[in-house]
């Protein structure tokens, strides 16, 4: 696995200093992530230097550096964990709290009334409270990144790490509820029990097969929606990439066939985005018989991996090996996803220099770019569940906004998930206003 190093290192303040440092990292075959001056003291500089390693690779890089004549490696930076110290996220009031008024008001004795008022519409709990803004994000830690099961508590980072990202993108509060428990009868209880508290459930990183049934059943149980952020967060930002490149390479993407590899929560996900979105031909290989029986059942064949990239256009690969895909696999022409992380199963660059019409990983191609949109513009327009609808409008709204040099846009850009969430909530809406045309019901003007 790739993990980031980060060095300080302390240079001459003259032409040719720093390019030497970088010549030595370069020459070990090492990545530079980052390149950051920390401060410049008269003729001298502190860089911090972010280096892309192997954790279990053993790379002598700062004796390299400290040999150099105008060098001195200062030490190791603590940037990453230093971040993380007291957590990511905090809950603070949206209200001031300074005078008496203030605090009868929004406790006792003032709170009393919007409680009876809750009880007897209960709709008004989407106005008079938080709950329509926020979101409870679910794991048991059994599939944590690329991770494995490391258990709930070492997941927290990543559940804090997706709740800083939707206050940050989308405005909205996300809470990370830990479970200990595996089984999938016991997951639902727990979720359906604390469900009055939020107006939208995340699932994540819960392997498979149980998140499938996990997810499914509490559509069923709940009124609220519900995601499983792996499988269609992901299959929503792919299918966004994968509109992109066919696109620019004049290829109707419903006729291609595409290959996914690895059949677990992403692939399954990504496969039935892909069929649902009228793909007519998806090819999937993975090791597990039940796996692969799943997605015959959705519709799909199998096949095995070399059998799998000879025939597809499109490779889409969720598998967490790195290096599963050999350059020597790669066809001519082929869009290629490796989208596991930390490592892809090939390096874009070597699969473009193979000559794949596109490549990109799990880096650029990432479920940022999905969730917190599909979340605000559900919550906005007061939807009951995601639909496909909603599914297709965040995929095509994301390969209509991205430049022309990348297939999805910046994930950084507020305006991005902005976009994203109008373009779900009409969706949700204009499906709310069929479904009730259908039933001969009316809608709410709320």
């Amino acid at each position: 696995m790739k993990i980031p190093e980060i060095l300080l290192v302390e240079s001459q303040h003259k032409p040719g200093s720093l390019a030497k440092i970088l010549q030595v990292i370069g020459d070990l075959g090492l990545l530079v992530e980052n390149l950051d001056a920390v401060r410049r003291d008269q003729d001298k500089t502190v860089w911090e230097i972010t280096l892309e390693m192997d954790e279990d690779a053993y790379v002598n890089v700062d004796e390299k550096i400290s040999a150099l004549p105008n060098a001195r490696l200062l030490g190791k930076s603590d940037r990453v964990f230093n971040r993380h110290q007291g957590g990511k996220i905090q809950t603070v009031s949206r209200l001031p709290i300074d005078t008496l008024q203030e605090l009868r008001d929004i406790y006792t004795p003032g709170v009393a009334r919007v409680c009876l008022a809750i009880q007897k519409d209960p709709a008004l709990a989407a106005r008079y409270t938080a709950r329509q803004q926020t979101v409870a994000i679910v794991t048991n830690g059994t599939a944590i990144l690329g991770l494995g099961n490391i258990g709930p508590l070492a997941g927290l980072p990543v559940m804090e790490g997706k709740a800083a990202l939707l206050a940050k993108l989308a405005n909205l509060s996300g809470v990370p509820i830990l479970l200990e428990e595996t089984n999938a009868e016991d997951i639902i209880d727990i979720v359906t029990s604390i469900a009055p508290s939020f107006g939208a459930i995340q699932l994540e990183d819960i392997a498979a097969p149980e998140c499938f049934e996990i997810e499914s059943r509490l559509r069923e149980r709940l009124d609220i929606p519900v995601l499983h952020d792996d499988q269609h967060g992901t299959a929503v930002v792919t299918l966004a990439a994968l509109i992109s490149a066919t696109r620019r390479v004049s290829l109707d993407l419903r006729s291609c066939v595409i290959g996914q590899i690895g059949l677990g929560a992403a692939g399954i996900g990504i496969s039935r985005l892909m069929m649902a979105y009228g793909v007519r031909d998806v090819i999937g290989t993975d090791l597990n018989s039940g796996a692969r029986k799943m997605l015959e059942n959705m519709g799909g064949r199998t096949t095995g991996l070399a059998e799998l990239m000879q025939q597809a256009d499109i490779i889409i690969s969720t598998t967490g090996v790195k290096g599963l895909i050999k350059p020597e696999m790669v066809r001519k022409g082929q869009v290629i996803l490796a989208l596991s992380n930390p490592d892809a199963e090939i390096e874009p660059r070597v699969a473009l220099a193979q000559g794949a019409a596109f490549a990109a990983d799990g880096k650029s191609i990432n479920n940022v770019l999905g969730f917190p949109g599909l979340f605000r513009g559900a919550l906005d327009a007061g939807a009951r569940t995601f639909t496909d609808a909603m599914l297709f409008a965040a995929a095509e709204t994301l390969a209509l906004i991205a430049p022309d040099n990348e297939l999805v846009p910046d994930p950084l850009n507020l305006d991005v998930h902005k976009a994203v969430a109008e373009a779900v909530a009409f969706a949700a809406r204009h499906g709310a206003l069929q479904d009730a045309e259908e039933s001969g019901e009316e809608l709410s003007q709320d």
